[in-house]
């Protein structure tokens, strides 16, 4: 039997479509996301939560001129298979197929790549502001969700887009706030009223009258006192009245999961409206899909899961990162009564959950606001606490100045752990974290730890937290090796590296590794070794301060350096071995492994690693072929450059 879905070919496919008839395609969209997120994973709950809204602006606008933006881009599943990407759907977030967020070289339906929060408001101003210069006539929505409302930037962008009073339409999905009943139906109500063409005239003509009073200055001041008078009783009763400040009309909020409610509102905005407009909508996280509704929180970004019952698909494996620096950083805490917590709207994913239930009190989330986060340390710091904040990587590179500006260049004692470092797989390239060696290390004062395992992941935090300096922390996403891990770790001695494998006498070649890679090596030293190839391998530990005279006595007695890490090669680790040994005189060959200079697209961490060139099989083929280039030309370093 032939579904709705079969005929949607392009947007304009559902414009001739009834009410009806777009109910029960919001039920076939809602099948096709539950059972391709169940068998890829993806962000379920934030995509199950907008098929009726995307819907109504579909049916309302016109996306062949007018430009959509989605925020962060979990929630815009049903946009993309509105877009052309129905057949090709079932490959979301796999490698070489479409991508779980918004991407502009993916359809030109993607007005604006994304991936971070708070981002829309801003980028859909600039869309408009290109639009009008360009004299295109067109429309510009953003869609942002509530938690990504709590980014600054998002205030920068209302703050200069209610100046400019351009025709901007700002779409809040709020899909967590819970509004009381009667004060709900009063500003569903006022919203009406506001809608009508007789209240907009009547608020301007009363403007221009007022403007109008010959006594000098007595028609601003009446003006004002009117204003202050209508945003007091508003503020008392509706909602939006922030909003209106910012110079935006508020309207709302509005169900949305009543496609004709939305129709009407959006409608009317679309005809009648010229200036900025907020529409504040209200929707379900995991609408029509139970378990999601009950726990939205764990179906956010979900790994694979039976669609029957809700249970995800676990393998049995380690304990990952994540969970070993929670236990870690309670059990630091429960030792020094100074230690504190932060994190950016992600407690769960960050392992801080634990903590922020045994020390309510030392726990802060501060929403998605990275750079509030850093400097809210540097001040805790600065009043004699010890603050730890946990981010992911990738949204750690919003904070950069804070880092520089507030921790380090005045020395505060900030412990910064980052998450998901590396690959981290199919959320794809706004999502790894495989810049922060770069964008860290040159800061002064700083100190960068790299483990190679979750148990020296756990000595690293003890270390950190008692050094009492600016300290990052990195660590990858998921499973650790399944080394034991140790509830009193050892002493760490600082800045010094672990020599895991040393040859006698002079080696034919000294492997660095940091992190991950440093397990990589020395599979890849066991490759070589059946070759007659013979390596040192050293876990760096740190990349800042690095372990000069380790690296100098394993560099003039080796004929080939080798570097490795889960990081670009621009800057990173590799960079600083090479930069030592410069400094040192030490002219040796030197081959880096690492992120080339290209963003890595979405795919399993073990595609992606192989794409890379980061396995222990190429390592040891490229070592080998270079080892034996230098061999042939008798250790002559321009013959192997």
């Amino acid at each position: 039997m032939e579904q709705l879905l079969d005929k949607i070919t392009s947007p304009d496919s559902i414009h001739g479509m009834d009410l009806q008839e777009l109910r029960e395609l919001a039920k076939e969209i809602r099948e096709l996301i539950l059972s391709t997120v169940a068998e890829n994973g993806g962000h379920l709950a934030p995509s199950l939560g907008t098929v009726e809204l995307t819907l109504a602006l579909y049916s309302v606008f016109d996306f062949e001129k007018d430009k959509l933006v989605w925020d962060v881009g979990h929630q815009a599943y049903t946009h993309k298979i509105l877009t052309g990407r129905r057949d090709t759907f079932h490959t979301l977030r796999t490698k070489g197929g479409i991508a779980g967020f918004p991407k502009r070289s993916e359809s030109k339906y993607d007005a604006f790549g994304v991936g971070h929060a708070s981002t829309s408001i801003s980028a859909a101003l600039g869309l408009l502001i290109a639009s009008e210069l360009e004299h295109r006539d067109n429309r510009v929505i953003a869609v942002i969700g509530d938690g990504a409302l709590t980014g600054g930037e998002a205030f920068e962008g209302l703050n200069h887009a209610g100046q400019l009073k351009k025709n901007l339409i700002v779409i809040v999905n709020d899909n967590e706030m819970s509004i009381d009943k009667n004060v709900g139906a009063l500003s569903e109500y006022l919203s009406q009223i506001r809608l009508a063409p007789q209240y907009r005239k009547a608020k301007r003509d009363f403007e221009d009258l007022v403007k109008k009073i010959p006594i000098p200055g007595l028609g601003d001041k009446v003006l004002k006192a009117a204003n202050s008078i209508r945003y007091g009783l508003k503020s008392a009763i509706v909602q939006g009245a922030m909003f209106e400040v910012l110079g935006f009309t508020y309207l709302g909020p509005v169900d949305g999961h009543d496609i004709k409610a939305m129709q009407d509102i959006f409608r009317r905005v679309k005809d009648e409206m010229t200036e900025p407009v907020i529409i504040h909508v209200r929707t379900t996280k995991g609408k029509g899909y139970k378990p999601a509704e009950e726990s939205p929180e764990k179906f956010h970004g979900v790994g694979k899961f039976d669609k029957y019952t809700g249970e995800l698909i676990k393998k049995n494996a380690p304990k990952s990162y994540t969970d070993i620096f929670s236990k870690a950083i309670v059990d630091c805490a429960k030792e020094d009564k100074e230690i504190v917590a932060i994190t950016a709207a992600m407690p769960s994913g960050t392992g801080l959950k634990l903590f922020a239930a045994t020390f309510p009190d030392r726990f802060f989330d501060v929403g998605i606001a990275e750079e509030h986060a850093l400097t809210l340390a540097a001040g805790l710091a600065a009043g004699g606490l010890n603050p730890v904040v946990a981010l992911y990587s990738t949204f750690a590179q919003r904070a950069y100045d804070q880092i520089l500006h507030d921790v380090c260049l005045q020395n505060l004692p900030v412990t910064l752990c980052l998450d998901r470092a590396g690959i981290v797989g199919e959320d794809g390239a706004t999502h790894h974290g495989v810049f922060d060696l770069s964008y860290l290390r040159h800061i002064p004062n700083i100190n960068i730890m790299v483990p190679k395992d979750e148990n020296e992941l756990r000595q690293m935090i003890f270390a950190a937290t008692a050094k009492r300096v600016p300290v990052v922390i990195r660590y990858p996403r998921g499973a650790g090796l399944g080394v034991k891990v140790v509830d009193n770790p050892a002493h760490l001695p600082w800045g010094k590296a672990e020599v895991i494998a040393k040859v006698g006498g002079e080696a034919d070649v000294s492997i660095f590794a940091v992190g991950t890679m440093v397990e990589v090596a020395k599979k890849a030293a066991d490759f070589l070794k059946s070759r007659r190839i013979y390596a040192n391998v050293v876990n760096a530990r740190f990349v800042k301060p690095l372990d000069i005279d380790t690296i100098y006595e394993l560099a003039t007695d080796s004929r080939l350096i080798v570097t490795c890490e889960e990081n670009v090669l621009a800057g990173g680790f590799g960079s600083a071995v090479v930069e030592c040994l410069a400094d040192l005189s030490v002219v040796k060959p030197i081959l880096r492994f690492g992120i080339g200079d290209n963003f890595v697209e979405q795919g399993s961490r073990v595609q992606l690693l192989e794409e890379c060139g980061l396995t222990a099989e190429n390592i040891a083929d490229t070592i080998e072929t270079a080892f034996r280039k230098l061999s042939q030309h008798k250790n002559n370093i321009q013959y192997f450059l």
